[in-house]
């Protein structure tokens, strides 16, 4: 008691108001337009657009693709198959290029 005066009603307010703050934040959070937990869909670009990675070879399909991915990871060679504008493509980094298409020529 406070002064005298039973304040289990008031501490059991404030104990109500603060877990209402509590979910106040968690759905402003949870709801946040641009700051979502959720993966946004694949984009698909051009040959040049993604970053390090050149390309080394241009398989007409994804098979084919992964095999020569295969071959590269193999001999010690970090590779990348990717979906791009014009078709699958086996990347590396600009560092292994020649390595790799010396690989390839194998």
């Amino acid at each position: 008691m406070l002064g005298g005066v039973n304040n289990q009603l008031f501490f059991q307010s404030l104990a109500g108001f603060a877990v209402m703050l509590v979910l106040i934040g968690l759905l402003k959070w949870a709801f946040a337009r641009g700051n979502s937990v959720v993966t946004r869909p694949l984009r698909v670009g051009d040959d040049e657009e993604y970053g390090l990675l050149r390309v080394v070879a241009r398989p007409g399909n994804h098979i084919e693709g992964e095999m020569l991915r295969q071959k590269l990871a193999a001999n010690g060679i970090k590779a990348t198959l990717t979906q791009t504008k014009r078709g699958p493509r086996v990347m590396v980094f600009e560092k292994e290029v020649k390595a790799a298409e010396a690989i390839l020529r194998s």
